[in-house]
């Protein structure tokens, strides 16, 4: 290769002269570059092909050196690493390729470079004298790397994967201890001179390095410890300078050593970071361990130690917080306070970690902010969703390439004080895989018995939790484990009724959106109720506002416009008339209630994530095999409705005027629209088995009803839930008479009374009640 790349180059390479350091082939060193012209070369050989030829120079105080003071032989060698410093020099790590002679040398503005003939490798013959001269040199070698302080065992490793005898003997001289101009004449000389002359050395140094050892024996167990301290600290300053350490690597240690001085650390902390400080000193900055060692130290000096400053609570301002920000929630607010003034009282956080659980766009996070003005705290929130990596929780472990905390330990280094709150959002959307468990982690961070100490992989000391507020906020508690159940106390903030988004609109976003759109008091927009009713109705479905925002935000665009196009127009009125000519036609319509009794089909009420629906069932009987057809994709737990409301009706098919054996010879088919949006739940059993009945009997339900309630084998009506969003829906499909399971009655006085006005609500304990309420009496039954 060397060759090859000496010819595309007419056998002309750029030069470094080294100062006191002599390289040879297969000899890995790094070198700090300076001076002006070998920056040049260095970076001009990187450029092209990362091949420089690195000579000695005779004496090192020679700052721009002529011909005459750089020896003629040196090596080719090859860049391996480049890394430009802040102090202008570059460190580079280079190998050693193979030796060659200078036989033309050129100078230039920039750089020197030359003109080589490349030496080739020599071997020698397997002849006895050769054998025994060279098993002479390895046992003086190996006996030198036994006694001397700079061997480790990789380079007696490396030394036995040598295969090239001409390569181990120059391997030999790159590390023994010898004067540069002892180690320039090894380079020079051919292989038989450089294996005699490394004995000669070998063994002088072996003799003076037993007399070391001698001395160092006797004088150490003199030294006491201050001194012994002392000494080993001037031999290791001495040796940085022999390496050529920059005076900035000893900035970065006494910069952290008073950051370390500072912080309150805990004995276990304190010792890993002396630890980890005595590394760094005896750390070659070009060394990897070096980074790893310093971005630790940052890591660990960087997070809040210190107590931090006491945070104010008054009670009457949190509420005013809360109620300035959020509007409704009543009960939601009322177990925060009180959840804020036990805090307030035992001054500790130690407790039950609040979980906020419901849709998307109800407050969950703006609650937690609002918590944390009220406290004067700093807040961070961190996302759980799609979280499925223990490491991301504990952090990776810091002999990994890359490592780093995990997200708890990271957020605390970002807001910098011991006491924040710190939101964990979506901890209902974490998985488990191959790489752990991550909420088995999360256990330990909301333990208030376990946080204190919080092990983080990374930091590898324990670290206290126990100032920090957790708040956690979920969708639905379904994928949540019961042990990180168990540690949180669970605040479900169900969604939103229509009334209570339309004073949301009128107080919280429009106000908002206005000054986000650039109105001021010379524009006036104003919004009526029924054009935010007919936003909420037609063109979103959410228990949330945020769809509400966006729509409220795209007709206020759509007024810029036209402001903008006629200027004298200063007053825009948006009216439920007007809604369609900016949001164009409706994306949801609500008129599909049936105005007239029908046979089969029957109005049922139920609940999902967007809040409360109508729900039509419908029910036909065809001749056939007595088989139950269940279409309008529904869950499995509406198919066991269904069934349980047909057994309930072949039990008591005698009420109803049908035959003992009906079912052999009717099929009953079951079908709920819309067909392409799942449905579940137990609360539409007693609408199923009024169409079923409906069906059978030939009897019409009555098309101003509507129900919610489970189903038992027995006919009893059992409780549900969701009741006031159950019925907002019935308020909105204008429907007026609703029938509810009898145990529910009583959560009717805890319903604003703009929800029930004008509802005939009929409370019901059996199915007997409900076909009397729902079904007319004319019977014809199949």
């Amino acid at each position: 290769m060397t060759e090859k790349i000496l010819e595309e180059q007419e056998n002309t390479l750029p030069i470094i002269p080294t100062r006191n350091i002599v390289i040879f082939p297969q000899m890995i060193v790094p070198l700090v570059i300076g001076r002006t012209y070998s920056i040049k070369a260095t970076e001009e050989a990187y450029g092209k092909n990362k091949i420089i030829f690195c000579v000695a120079q005779k004496s090192p105080d020679t700052q721009k050196p002529q011909q005459e003071d750089i020896y003629e032989i040196g090596v080719v060698c090859q860049i391996l690493q480049i890394l430009k410093m802040p102090d202008a020099t570059i460190r580079i790590l280079v190998e050693g390729l193979q030796r060659a002679k200078i036989e033309e040398l050129y100078f230039s503005d920039d750089y020197m470079s030359a003109k080589l003939d490349l030496i080739p490798k020599e071997t020698l013959k397997e002849t006895s004298e050769n054998i025994a001269l060279l098993q002479t040199l390895e046992h003086d070698f190996k006996e030198y790397g036994k006694l001397s302080r700079n061997f480790s065992d990789d380079v007696l490793i490396t030394y036995e994967n040598l295969k090239s005898m001409d390569d181990k003997v120059d391997f030999m001289a790159s590390n023994i201890d010898l004067d540069l101009e002892v180690k320039q004449k090894l380079l020079e000389a051919n292989l038989m001179e450089r294996i005699f002359d490394l004995i000669e050395y070998i063994s002088k140094e072996l003799e003076i390095l037993k007399i070391r050892k001698k001395i160092a024996g006797e004088v150490r167990s003199k030294l006491t410890k201050t001194q012994k301290e002392y000494f080993l600290n001037q031999e290791l300053k001495a040796i940085q300078k022999e390496l050529g350490f920059s005076e900035d690597q000893n900035v970065e240690v006494k910069d952290l050593e008073k950051k370390i001085s500072k912080l309150r650390l805990t004995e276990e902390a304190k010792e890993k970071a002396e630890y980890e400080l005595s590394k760094l000193r005896r750390t070659n900055p070009i060394s990897p361990e070096y980074s790893v060692s310093l971005n630790y130290l940052n890591w660990l000096t960087d997070l809040p130690w210190n107590n931090p400053k006491k945070g104010r609570f008054d009670l009457v301002q949190t509420e005013k917080i809360l109620d300035d920000d959020h509007y409704g929630l009543k009960k939601i607010k009322e177990r925060i306070i009180e959840y804020l003034a036990v805090l307030k009282m035992v001054k500790k956080v130690k407790g039950q970690i609040l979980c906020f659980v419901g849709p998307p766009g109800v407050g969950k996070t703006s609650l937690g902010q609002s918590i944390a003005k009220a406290l004067n705290r700093k807040f961070v929130r961190l996302s759980l969703g799609g979280v499925r990596d223990e490491a991301e929780i504990r952090g990776h472990r810091k002999t990994y390439i890359g490592a780093m905390p995990g997200i708890i330990i990271q957020a605390m280094k970002r807001v910098r004080t011991k006491n924040p709150i710190i939101m964990l959002d979506e901890v209902d959307k974490m998985s488990m895989d191959f790489r752990g468990d991550p909420s088995s982690a999360l256990l330990e961070v909301l333990d208030p018995e376990q946080n204190y100490e919080f092990h983080d992989h990374y930091i590898e000391v324990g670290y206290d939790l126990s100032q920090v507020l957790f708040i956690t906020t979920a969708n639905n508690l379904f994928s949540i484990p019961p042990a990180l159940q168990d540690r949180m106390e669970v605040i479900t903030l169900p969604g939103y009724t229509e009334l209570e988004k339309c004073k949301i609109a009128e107080g919280f976003l429009l106000p908002k959106l206005l000054e986000k759109h650039g109105f001021n008091h010379k524009i006036k927009v104003k919004f009526s109720e029924n054009a935010f009713l007919k936003i909420i109705r037609n063109y979103t479905r959410e228990a949330g506002v945020r769809n509400l925002e966006r729509n409220i935000s795209s007709v206020l665009r759509k007024i810029v416009r036209e402001y903008l196009k006629d200027k004298r127009n200063n007053s825009y009125k948006v009216t439920e008339s007007s809604i369609r000519k900016y949001l164009g036609i409706e994306k949801y319509l609500y008129s599909d209630v049936k105005k007239e009794d029908s046979i089969g089909v029957a109005n049922g009420l139920a609940w999902t994530s967007v809040g409360g629906v109508l729900l039509q069932v419908e029910a036909v009987v065809l001749e056939g095999k007595g088989n139950l057809s269940l279409t309008g994709k529904l869950g499995d737990v509406m198919k066991e409705s269904a069934k349980a409301a047909l057994s309930y009706a072949r039990v008591h098919y005698s009420d109803f005027g049908l035959k003992k054996d009906f079912y052999k010879t009717k099929d009953i088919h079951i079908h709920v629209p819309e067909g392409a949006i799942p449905k579940d739940g137990p609360s539409a059993g007693i609408t199923i088995a009024t169409a079923i009945i409906s069906a059978l009997s030939q009897r019409k339900v009555r098309a101003d009803y509507a129900m919610t309630g489970e189903i038992t084998l027995m006919g009893d009506v059992l409780p549900i839930g969701g009741l006031e969003e159950k019925l907002v829906a019935a308020q909105r499909a204008k429907l007026k008479n609703i029938i509810i399971p009898k145990k529910n009655f009583r959560e009717l006085t805890e319903i604003p009374k703009q929800i029930k006005k004008g509802l005939h609500i009929i409370p019901v304990e059996t199915m007997d009640e409900v076909l009397a309420h729902a079904l007319l009496n004319e019977t014809k039954a199949v």
